[in-house]
């Protein structure tokens, strides 16, 4: 395949790129990302002699076309977004641009230069929030509901990329995957927020709804799904990747104490950001059904070698720390 790989400087991108050449390594691949607070091109320096690497933004049509056209691509890899819920609550517009009118400027610079496949990837965040006391699942049928900017945006830019499916013949296939983690995510996500805090003796802020609770998948696992979906998916299908684990915001705080041996009296409670989902929970058993996949990275082990990667990589995170654009108590 000859792939772009927009947002390949951030976290899940990044990964992407790592995983997929190491597993295809013969593959032309081109890194495309603008290098906001969070991309990071260190995040790529591995395999910075096997990829072209190219500063833009999805939202510049006559660029994308451009490079799709010159590097002779039939594949996209749409990663790139804005995905912080915090920041987005406090600057709903940057969402808005790039999640929305990047996404479809990046479907039509693909609908121009012919692409083979367009692969978007969404979140379980637009299907709304499920109950803490319910045995819920979200299927690939169930309705949007998003509730904060971040979702709302996402949910949009699904919207264009069916729309490109139904109008134009695009053919495209979206992952909706549940909350991922692993190296090379920016702190200001929970899990390395509380991993790099904790490693520096600092608070670990948790919302008032200490209970609320996500569905966690290795960033890897994510990988794998995405190259199922490539390879195998059909044009025009929606997948929910999803591992069945949930953990609540406090249990996640306990084991990164525990990982890391300090105390809990380092847990601390900050205001509810407005919004906040109380519960996510997929249900993946189209993928697994359809295309084999299945978590391979149990949640212990996963999480417990997140840990020590952070601790190994403290001149990767330590910069980053001061770039956040946003405090968990900004709402206040």
């Amino acid at each position: 395949m000859r792939l772009l790989v927009t947002g390949a400087a951030g976290f899940i991108g990044s990964n992407f790129v790592h995983y997929w050449l190491r597993h295809r390594p013969g593959d032309h691949l081109v890194a495309y990302d603008l290098l906001t607070y969070a991309g990071n091109r260190d995040n790529l320096k591995e395999f910075e002699d096997d990829v072209v690497f190219v500063e833009g933004d999805i939202g510049d049509l006559e660029l994308t076309e451009q490079v799709l056209r010159e590097e002779g691509l039939d594949v996209i890899v749409n990663f790139a977004a804005e995905s912080h819920n915090s920041l987005a609550v406090v600057d709903p517009g940057r969402f808005a641009r790039t999640n929305v009118l990047g996404t479809q400027l990046l479907l039509e610079a693909a609908q121009r230069a012919g692409v083979a496949r367009f692969h978007h990837i969404s979140t379980c965040e637009v299907y709304g929030d499920l109950p803490l006391d319910s045995d819920e699942a979200f299927t690939e049928e169930t309705p949007y509901r998003p509730r904060t900017p971040y979702n709302a945006s996402k949910a949009a830019a699904d919207h264009y990329v069916r729309a490109y499916r139904e109008t134009y013949g695009l053919p495209i296939t979206i992952t909706n995957c549940c909350n991922n983690y692993g190296p090379f995510q920016f702190p200001e996500k929970v899990i390395p927020l509380f991993v790099t805090n904790a490693l520096d003796d600092r608070p670990l802020p948790m919302y008032e709804s200490t209970q609320n609770r996500r569905e966690w998948l290795h960033v890897l696992d994510h990988c794998r799904a995405i190259e199922l979906a490539l390879v195998d998916g059909r044009p025009g299908e929606t997948y929910n990747v999803g591992s069945g684990v949930e953990a609540s915001i406090e249990e996640i705080a306990d084991r990164v104490l525990e990982l890391t041996g300090k105390p809990a009296s380092l847990k601390t409670i900050v205001p509810d950001r407005p919004g906040h989902d109380r519960r996510y929970l997929l249900d993946s058993s189209k993928i697994r059904r359809e295309l084999g996949w299945e978590p391979a990275i149990a949640w212990e082990q996963g999480l417990s070698e997140t840990v020590e990667w952070y601790a190994r990589n403290r001149s990767w995170w330590e910069p980053l720390k001061d770039r956040a654009p946003v405090q968990e108590t900004a709402w206040r």
